[in-house]
């Protein structure tokens, strides 16, 4: 398991010492004193259930009205910045998104 997969206040064992996750990359070790833990590091979690978000792909889901609520609003804002000329390839490059979203 990886740091960034623990919770604040999860215990785990890292090159056989006992540390407390204190940060995005910082621990406080057992023994007292604050370590970065390199992102590469493999450790053994202590009284922390396994969790699923280790899995690889998508960890968070998103409702589709809200996506395409701010896609629109972010369309509108690139609509009214742009110059007329290129308008229609914005309209195309809108359309494919929203045809890779069916």
């Amino acid at each position: 398991m990886k740091l960034q997969h623990l919770a604040i206040g999860d215990r785990f064992e890292y090159d056989g010492k006992i540390f407390v996750k204190t940060g995005p990359v910082t621990a406080s070790s057992e023994n007292g004193g604050q370590q970065m833990i390199p992102r590469y590091a493999i450790l053994k979690p202590l009284d922390a259930p396994a969790r699923d978000d280790d899995k690889p792909g998508p960890r968070r889901k998103v409702e589709e009205k809200k996506v395409l609520a701010a896609f629109d609003d972010f369309y509108r804002t690139c609509s009214e910045l742009l110059d007329t000329s290129a308008l229609p390839a914005l309209a195309e490059a809108r359309e494919r998104f929203l045809g890779r979203l069916r």
